[in-house]
């Protein structure tokens, strides 16, 4: 094959040019203007919930900001997936608190309730204080069983800041991810279900915690004729440019999401009765994930092969596959943090690969895609 397949390039719809012309021709270029206000109004109408949402320069700038206004810092933990991209955990570290790690249960791969609550009492035993938020992960897309963890969010009164960074237009029970915690936290970097070149937001709850969003997000300025800061503030607000390609990017989301989820369904068709080699899917008609990018499992003893080798293999035949996560209570820079596992994300690991799935990944690639792998597995 020619061409080679990526993993979720980015595709504009055609309408980002125009918002961006119109930032230019207004000399509305900088971090405020219309097409941010715009922006932050389509987001709002699309996640639902009567929430409001604050565009920001990255999803880990959302997170920062949630972590802020939840009041973490210095001296306090906070309970982090394991099984997810550094971004999740890393702005914990930034205030000066401990990120605690919690392992995956098999139904969605994401934060698993029983552990996490077996970690709160410990951390209560050893600390002699609650952990000062959650922050679970819709990983891939896969809605977390979000329900459980928010339930025992409340009997503890901790929390829940819900990083749907993957997820934007996955729902659980038909609610879009991102509403359920007190905060959410979308990113529209190059490769998610929508793009603004980098970028993100933060899903808050009213429009009091917006506005004070806004002010951590511009430098903490009071409003005062002269520059006066009585907090620090940070400079993570959207620019009108990134925005105007998020509007443009608005208009094809439903559309994104709808063929990712058809070039999942084709993956399903195709993998069904392959011994070896598991799909990742909607564990009952409560998840509706946008299959932002679409996994596999290699059972090494039933493939004769491993996902490292399938992986170098679909390189050589032009086609992009990524391991899954490594476990962030694996990684070295978090080697001392307390983590709860249960062995869940570290036999993912060793077993996963993300396939393509994204706006340019056709029917025939998918087909071509399947039968590359199906040619790793012995038999």
């Amino acid at each position: 094959m020619d061409k080679r397949i990526y993993l979720c390039l980015a595709h504009m719809s055609g309408k980002e040019q125009a918002f961006i012309k119109e930032a230019f021709d207004t000399n509305w270029v900088v971090p405020l203007g219309p097409n941010v206000n715009a922006f932050e109004d389509e987001l709002k109408h699309f996640v639902g919930q009567d929430k409001e949402v604050v565009a920001l320069s990255a999803g880990t700038a959302a997170i920062h900001l949630g972590l802020i206004q939840l009041g973490v810092g210095a001296g306090d933990e906070v309970i982090c997936q394991s099984f997810t991209f550094c971004a999740s955990a890393n702005p914990v570290a930034y205030q000066g608190a401990k990120p605690v790690f919690i392992d995956s249960e098999e139904d969605t791969w994401n934060m698993d309730p029983v552990l996490l609550e077996e970690a709160i009492k410990d951390r209560i035993l050893k600390t002699g204080k609650k952990p000062k938020a959650i922050l679970p992960v819709h990983l891939y897309g896969m809605p977390a069983r979000i329900d459980e963890i928010c339930a025992i969010a409340a009997k503890y009164d901790i929390p829940v800041l819900e990083d749907a960074a993957e997820a934007l237009g996955s729902e659980f029970n038909g609610r879009k991810c991102g509403t359920f915690g007190t905060f959410g936290v979308l990113s529209f970097n190059g490769n998610k279900m929508i793009t603004t070149s980098g970028g993100g937001a933060l899903i808050v709850p009213d429009e009091s915690t917006k506005k004070q969003t806004m002010f951590y997000a511009t430098q903490a300025r009071e409003p005062f004729p002269h520059y006066q800061h009585e907090k620090i503030g940070y400079n993570y607000r959207m620019s009108n440019i990134c925005a105007g390609i998020g509007r443009g990017q608005m208009t094809v989301l439903d559309e994104h999401i709808a063929h990712h989820r058809h070039v999942h369904a084709l993956y399903e068709k195709a993998f069904e009765g392959v011994d070896g080699i598991t799909l990742k899917s909607n564990p009952d008609g409560r998840f509706n994930a946008n299959y932002w990018l679409s996994t596999i499992l290699i059972d090494p003893v039933k493939t004769g092969t491993n996902y490292d080798e399938v992986r170098r293999k679909l390189d050589e035949q032009g086609i992009e596959t990524r391991p899954l996560w490594k476990p962030m209570h694996l990684q070295p820079v978090y080697a001392t943090n307390p983590c709860y596992v249960n062995g869940v994300s570290e036999r993912l690991f060793n077993m996963g690969l993300c396939i393509p799935a994204g706006p340019w990944v056709t029917d025939e690639d998918v087909a071509y895609i399947v039968e590359q792998i199906k040619a790793c597995c012995k038999g």
